[in-house]
């Protein structure tokens, strides 16, 4: 079981590496980089490629550890008592499985995504550690516990908004994806866009990777930018001429509200194509 790529993501060898590698060692895969850079999408290209089904959690600050396993619904067992409801006898009928158990309980392997585990609070990712070595966990309500019949390729997603503690690094196989160069960015790009005019693309990569060149960014614009950008460039039938420039600094591009993404930024750039034209 190995992934190769596909023909919906350009993944570079070394990704490619690691997701075999965490494969082979059977420990998640921790997935750091800038966002928009392709993370949570590649559990789901991984997961078509080697057609496994694919189950996602979504962490927020307020997600528990305990929510990926399960939940006891206590509230709705009360007003079904008090309505005289005979299922109240059987607890098991107020247990809600959570993401873990659901790819723990499947007839097949599958592909677990934990994405964005650095939102939530500081200690859940130590609170999974027993489940992710052991790959089982205990059902107290029930008095059972569950055992993964299958180990499922895990994908642990993180925009280093906070730190992970080190028990947990250590189960994990880490990668960064590095921001994509000229050339690999021009693969994804072909990947999204296949018929777009390569003059076109040409000037809009200039333009991109000018900006990100800026120095005091609050947010450089990111992959997932540059698409929706280029989208909007073909859409609105922007010529080539309107991106070309002598000095990329001297003049804002058409449709920029899709790659700078706040005022701080915004204002920076203006001020920096006014000084660049006065300074002509």
């Amino acid at each position: 079981m190995r992934f190769e790529g596909s023909d919906n993501y350009v993944a570079t060898p070394d990704l490619m590496l690691a997701v075999n590698a965490a494969i082979r060692l059977q420990r998640p895969l921790l997935i750091k980089g800038e966002p928009g850079t392709g993370k949570t999408m590649l559990a789901e290209e991984v997961a078509a490629a080697l057609g496994m089904p694919l189950m996602q959690w979504h962490i927020k600050s307020t997600t528990k550890a305990q929510q990926g396993l399960y939940e006891y619904d206590a509230v709705s067992r009360l007003r079904d008592s008090q309505l005289g409801d005979d299922k109240v006898k059987d607890i098991g009928n107020y247990i809600v499985k959570g993401t873990l158990w659901q790819a723990f309980e499947a007839e097949q392997p599958t592909v677990v995504l934990i994405d964005e585990i650095d939102k939530a609070d500081i200690e859940f990712p130590n609170d999974l550690l027993r489940e992710l070595d052991r790959m089982e966990f205990h059902v107290y309500e029930t008095r059972e516990t569950i055992k993964a019949r299958h180990r499922p390729i895990v994908f642990i997603t993180s925009n280093n908004e906070k730190e992970l503690p080190d028990a947990f690094l250590r189960r994990c196989f880490f990668h960064y994806i590095k921001f994509p160069d000229r050339d690999t960015m021009q693969r994804i790009v072909d990947v999204h866009f296949p018929g777009i005019k390569q003059a076109l693309l040409k000037e809009a990569l200039e333009v991109f990777f000018g900006l990100r060149e800026v120095p005091g960014l609050k947010k450089k614009p990111s992959t997932s930018e540059l698409i929706d950008w280029l989208k909007l460039l073909v859409a609105e039938e922007i010529p080539v001429e309107a991106l070309r420039s002598p000095d990329q600094k001297a003049s804002i591009p058409p449709l920029h509200g899709a790659l700078l993404k706040n005022e701080q930024d915004m204002h920076l750039f203006e001020r920096l194509v006014f000084m660049a034209q006065r300074n002509r």
